[in-house]
This record gives C-alpha cells, sequence and structure tokens, in this order.
C-alpha cells in the first residue's frame, strides 16, 4: 500500500510552483436526474456531465508574481495538483479551470492567508511524471 504525506504535496500553473501552499483539495461530482416515476419501488437516476472544483490555501506571499499572484479573479488556468512532489513517475492530477473565488485573511495574532476557489473547465486527468 502505498501512502502519501501532504507535506510532499504541490500546487503548479502551468511549470510555476505556487509559494506557500499549505493545502489543497480536490472535488470531482457529477449531476444526476431522478427518473423515479410513481408507483415504483425504487428510486432510479440518470447519471449526467461530470465536473471539478478545487481549493487551493497557504500563506500570502505578495512576491510570488507567478503563482499566487497568477492567480487572479476570473483567470483560466492550467493548474497541476501533485499529491507526493513532481519526481519522475509520481501521479498528479491537473485541467484547464477558472479562478472563481479568491479569499486573503488577516488576524494580528496570526499570519496572513489566501484561498483560492477554481473551477474545473473541461475535464481533470490523473497521470504521470516523465
Amino acid at each position: 500500500m502505498a501512502v502519501h504525506h501532504g507535506k510532499n504535496g504541490k500546487v503548479k500553473l502551468t511549470t510555476n510552483v505556487v509559494a506557500e501552499v499549505t493545502k489543497f483539495s480536490i472535488s470531482q461530482t457529477v449531476g444526476d436526474s431522478d427518473t423515479t416515476a410513481m408507483g415504483d419501488t425504487d428510486q432510479t437516476h440518470l447519471v449526467g456531465i461530470p465536473g471539478w472544483t478545487g481549493k487551493i490555501e497557504g500563506n500570502y506571499d505578495p512576491a510570488d508574481t507567478t503563482g499566487q499572484n497568477a492567480l487572479t479573479i476570473g483567470a483560466s488556468v492550467t493548474v497541476g495538483l501533485y499529491t507526493d512532489g513532481d519526481g519522475s513517475g509520481k501521479k498528479y492530477f491537473s485541467g484547464t479551470a477558472s479562478v472563481v473565488a479568491i479569499n486573503r485573511e488577516a488576524a494580528f495574532t496570526e499570519r496572513v492567508t489566501f484561498a483560492i476557489d477554481v473551477k474545473g473547465n473541461g475535464a481533470l486527468t490523473s497521470s504521470t511524471v516523465a
């Protein structure tokens, strides 16, 4: 059984690493349409079209011009999400996504953080680093 530790994770925009990422998540979903009719004894449905969303979180770094600052609201980006680093033979997820939400948070007792939500624009693929 191969298990990954989050400390090796990376997020890239094309080939540029996004600095100071502390967490990312991916959610794949598919719509469904209920086809159950009166008198049926079990529910039935049709599967629709799949989609995906993601969230990237971390420590805010205003100097990260090719990573964090490239994730502007409405931007279309090619994102790579690496759960176990980007070395040869490692698996990762990638796809084109739109930046749909940006949050930056500052508290006087804490570090400044960012959270960016993306919405897939096309398929999310799973690949292996060459």
